[in-house]
């Protein structure tokens, strides 16, 4: 029977032995890319399929349709998915299958937790087949021990990130936004704390012109900011040249891995993009990086003492002393908090005692702080002040509190 026959499976493994020929594969997409248009007039888009023969790397089916609707619109990675009449190939000393619109079809039916046997998506020339049910219970059955190994340093942590590089994270998307027009961007998180950006912005230039604290068009509602993680950096991901609805793969509350994410400081706070380039990747619900990250998450909050818990990593032991401040005697034993603690708090006006990155300093009518305490300031990225919060009309305003005694040097 001719491997290309429409009742015919091939197993991954035996269809990477049959380069030239026409095959038909059923896999778990283990990784999806974003559509894009070629440089001809077709759309393309690149799947990665797993079965029980073959997980890693996965065979890559490049798939090429005349209009970008006619693509497999996978609604979760960890579907599972069917090609009939793929011509298996070698690019790049790589072999991958390639769907040509022609002659070629798919369809895509839910994963492991799936109970529909009847695809959610077929191609306009797909021809289902009594065994395909019999294919698609097999690997829902498999998927439900199946754990993908990828090695714990081929995903990076938010603490590790750097400007201008591409990486890999494992982050829990916390909300995402959309705006009027075009604006979206999803904030994501997993439990550390990403550097201190570096602002090349002069004071001249901030005191005129200041950077802005948000890079939505509008800052977040009060309610939004109280359903965000108080320790741990919220990361902010926006798209490069992609349509929104291919975005449905990220929601709210669920943890993915993104694979080639662009991150970059822009206008002084940290962001990732999501490119052409950028795949998402299987993460089940026992994902072992998943369960790793939220445990060091936990042993952060767990740690003493207490007051240790909300110290970014990167000023641990302990933060500068520089600015350090002197609080009264029942403050000795004082919790530090975050931020976000203070942004979201219930208090109409109260007394915090927060541990954070100074994001530039302007003092206005403050004559006796001298240039050696301005350069100390500007030397050390983690300082302790009191800051005393205020709510008005809905949004929250911060001052250092007067009445601190705070360890900035002096003139005189």
């Amino acid at each position: 029977m001719p491997r290309g026959d429409l009742y015919n499976f091939l197993k991954i493994r035996d269809a990477i032995d049959s380069v030239g020929e026409k095959v038909n594969l059923i896999g778990v997409v283990l990784e999806c890319g974003f559509p894009r248009k070629t440089k001809g007039t077709d759309w393309f888009c690149s799947v990665r399929i797993i079965d029980e023969t073959h997980q890693d790397p996965g065979l890559p089916v490049n798939v090429f349709t005349q209009t970008r609707h006619q693509l497999p619109r996978i609604l979760s990675v960890g579907d599972i998915i069917q090609f009939q009449r793929v011509s298996m190939k070698i690019h790049d000393d790589k072999i991958n299958a390639v769907f040509y619109k022609k002659y070629s079809s798919f369809a895509i039916y839910e994963g492991r937790d799936g109970r529909n046997l009847v695809p959610y998506q077929t191609y306009e020339t797909f021809r289902e087949k009594d065994l395909d049910k019999n294919f698609v219970i097999d690997l829902r059955r498999w998927l439900q021990n199946f754990q993908f190994d990828e090695g714990a340093n081929y995903f990076s942590l938010i603490r590790e990130i750097n400007g201008g590089e591409s990486f890999n994270l494992v982050c829990k998307i916390i909300h995402i936004h959309e705006g009027a027009g075009n604006e979206w961007m999803a904030f994501v998180w997993d439990g550390t704390d990403a550097p201190p950006s570096n602002i090349l912005q002069k004071l001249e230039d901030e005191m005129h012109h200041p950077l802005p604290l948000h890079l939505e068009s509008l800052p977040l509602s009060r309610d939004t900011l109280c359903s965000f993680p108080s320790v741990g950096t919220v990361l902010r991901v926006v798209s490069q040249d992609i349509e929104h609805d291919n975005l449905r793969l990220l929601k709210t509350g669920e943890w993915v891995k993104l694979l080639n994410l662009l991150c970059e400081v822009h206008a002084g706070l940290w962001r990732c993009v999501l490119t052409a380039f950028t795949k998402l990747r299987y993460t089940p619900n026992e994902d072992r990086l998943k369960i790793e990250r939220q445990r060091l998450y936990d042993e952060r909050l767990s740690r003493s003492p207490q007051s240790l818990r909300r110290m970014p990593f990167w000023s641990l032991p302990w933060p500068s002393q520089v600015t350090e401040v002197d609080g009264d005697d029942d403050d000795d034993h004082a919790i530090f908090l975050t931020l976000m603690d203070v942004l979201t708090s219930s208090e109409v006006s109260y007394l915090f005692h927060v541990a954070c990155n100074p994001y530039y300093y302007y003092f206005r009518n403050v004559p006796h702080i001298n240039a050696r305490g301005i350069f100390l300031l500007e030397h050390h990225n983690c300082c302790v002040f009191n800051v005393c919060i205020s709510n008005l009309v809905g949004y929250s305003q911060f001052q250092v509190c007067s009445s601190s005694h705070s360890s900035f040097p002096m003139a005189g």
